[in-house]
């Protein structure tokens, strides 16, 4: 009977952790509905659309315009988690952005989301260009591979920064002096033939 109270306490201790960690998770709302771009609007350059779930973002290499698909939203300090996957080209995952009338279309960071190693890193456009790459020991931990679905977690409070790509941390910066709101944005690089993919873009405010 003692062994079967003991297994009934610790089933018990692992709903009542589950039911919160479900509650802390619920807390993060969809940016990406699933199902169109609603709340999304793109600039010139590219094509965005909605294929099973997931946006799909292709350029060919003749369009010389960084294609952004913007939030009509600005946000401040927050938690976003998304997928994402490359098949071709360099994108981006952009914050607290603002557009400009340029053919790359925004100003701000973006964390580097590519084909290589700088995936994970973080750039900022119209600003100090590369603030953070990641090292070879960061890229050997993360697991990255190029077309294979791909977790990323940005944390943006004030000036702390902290980018994860597959649970690993690739980013971190402590009171940057960098802008503090704007728009998320998805990248397509101009110049490139490109095939890049997100889903279950979600985000909780801090």
């Amino acid at each position: 009977m003692k062994k079967l109270y003991n297994l009934g306490f610790i089933f018990g201790l692992i709903l009542i952790f589950g039911s919160v960690a479900q509650a802390a998770d619920g807390k993060f709302k969809p940016l990406f509905n699933g199902k169109n771009l609603k709340g999304w609007e793109p600039t010139p350059g590219g094509k965005w659309e909605v294929k099973d779930g997931v946006i799909v973002g292709t350029s060919p290499k003749s369009e010389p315009r960084h294609g952004i698909l913007l939030t009509k939203k600005r946000f401040k300090d927050f938690i976003v988690k998304a997928k994402f996957r490359v098949l071709h080209g360099d994108s981006g995952f952009y914050f607290r952005v603002d557009r400009v009338k340029s053919g790359v279309s925004v100003h701000g960071f973006q964390v580097e989301v590519d084909e290589t190693d700088e995936t994970g890193g973080l750039y900022e456009t119209g600003g100090r260009g590369w603030v953070h790459q990641p090292t070879e020991d960061v890229a050997k931990k993360r697991a990255y591979k190029k077309g294979e679905w791909t977790e990323l977690e940005l944390t943006a409070k004030g000036g702390d920064i902290t980018v994860k790509i597959n649970g690993v941390v690739s980013t971190k910066l402590t009171n940057d002096k960098s802008r503090r709101d704007g728009h998320i944005g998805l990248q397509l690089h101009g110049g490139q033939v490109m095939h890049v993919e997100y889903k279950n873009i979600r985000i909780k405010s801090l």
